[in-house]
């Protein structure tokens, strides 16, 4: 498949000041050099704990968050050092859905001025086209043509965040970046919007960027999972591969804790002791080193680079230095 995608070193650091003048006292390493690829009709899924930069990182996608350093391709083009005009034209193909469905509708405006929006943004059309555009993308996901002429609080969560989605497909993009969509939804509606995803993926060979940190989602959705921690990706796979056999001990402990559907099976619980460290003061070399209970002293002095250890397996841990992971 071709790559509709390509990040290199992507960094966003924020700086910190203090006093009244503003002085700066440090910088928060919120997403620090991660690259990955996101091919057509594919599903990345990017998962890790609160506050690892999942959702920077897919802000600075889009800049939404103006990136520290690092490249964005997309179709031949870098958007991190695109132009505002360039940036522009290129959002039609690169759309996102936010993770709180209400905070990110107008509450003054219809469903049909919501979604007519970006129309009115980015293409010159006749009112009637408009309206036709605006019907076709309510029906895609699922809504009634009577509904566009409702506002937000008129509808429930799932609901509004299938007006969330009709926004962004009706310009028909290549790309939606998926920012915890259903996190806020109930379980029974997670599946409903869920599927949604999965049957308009199909029909317009959609390519998804999913960030969540439920891994059982990320593992319905996803073809590709990246997981990160402390602002960097140290493991990436086939969604397959890395549930049966993940490589990196905190993945190991983050599909430990995943509880099980049979009550009679059990699984060995992975306990990480202390707390995720500041991204203000990350420590030196792996940054999960000082809550890895295989930690070595090479862990503590020198950053792991990401590399295949099998067939599209990539691994960014020392522990492997010195084997072949495919042997």
């Amino acid at each position: 498949m071709a790559e509709v995608l390509r990040v290199k070193e992507l960094v966003k650091h924020f700086p910190v000041r203090q006093g009244f003048f503003g002085r700066r006292q440090g910088v928060v390493h919120a997403v620090d050099g991660v690259s990955f690829g996101l091919e057509e009709n594919q599903t990345l899924g990017l998962v890790g704990e609160s506050g690892c930069g999942k959702s920077t990182t897919a802000f600075c996608l889009l800049r939404l968050i103006e990136p520290t350093a690092g490249e964005v391709w997309f179709q031949g083009r870098n958007l991190a050092a695109a132009s505002s005009e360039e940036l522009r034209k290129l959002r039609r193909d690169i759309q996102i859905v936010f993770q709180d469905p209400f905070g990110s509708l107008n509450p003054r405006m219809s469903v049909a001025q919501i979604i007519e929006e970006p129309l009115l943004n980015h293409l010159s059309l006749s009112g009637a086209r408009r309206r036709e555009l605006v019907t076709e993308a309510l029906g895609m996901v699922g809504l009634l043509p009577e509904h566009a002429q409702r506002f937000p609080h008129e509808f429930s969560g799932g609901q509004r965040q299938r007006i969330c989605l009709a926004r962004a497909l009706v310009l028909r993009p290549k790309v939606i970046i998926c920012d915890e969509p259903v996190s806020a939804l109930d379980v029974s509606v997670q599946a409903q919007v869920l599927n949604l995803l999965s049957r308009l993926q199909r029909q317009l060979g959609l390519s998804y960027i999913f960030v969540s940190h439920d891994l059982a989602v990320i593992r319905y959705v996803s073809q590709r999972v990246a997981v990160m921690y402390l602002g960097r990706i140290v493991e990436q796979a086939g969604v397959t591969d890395l549930y049966a056999r993940p490589m990196h001990p905190y993945t190991q402990a983050l599909l430990s804790a995943v509880p099980l559907p049979n009550p009679r099976r059990r699984r060995r619980r992975i306990i990480l002791e202390g707390d995720v460290p500041s991204p203000l003061d990350p420590p030196p070399g792996c940054r999960f080193h000082p809550r890895c209970g295989r930690a070595m002293e090479v862990c503590r002095r020198q950053r792991p680079a990401l590399r295949e250890l099998a067939p599209g397996h990539l691994v960014a841990c020392h522990l492997y230095d010195q084997t072949d992971a495919r042997g």
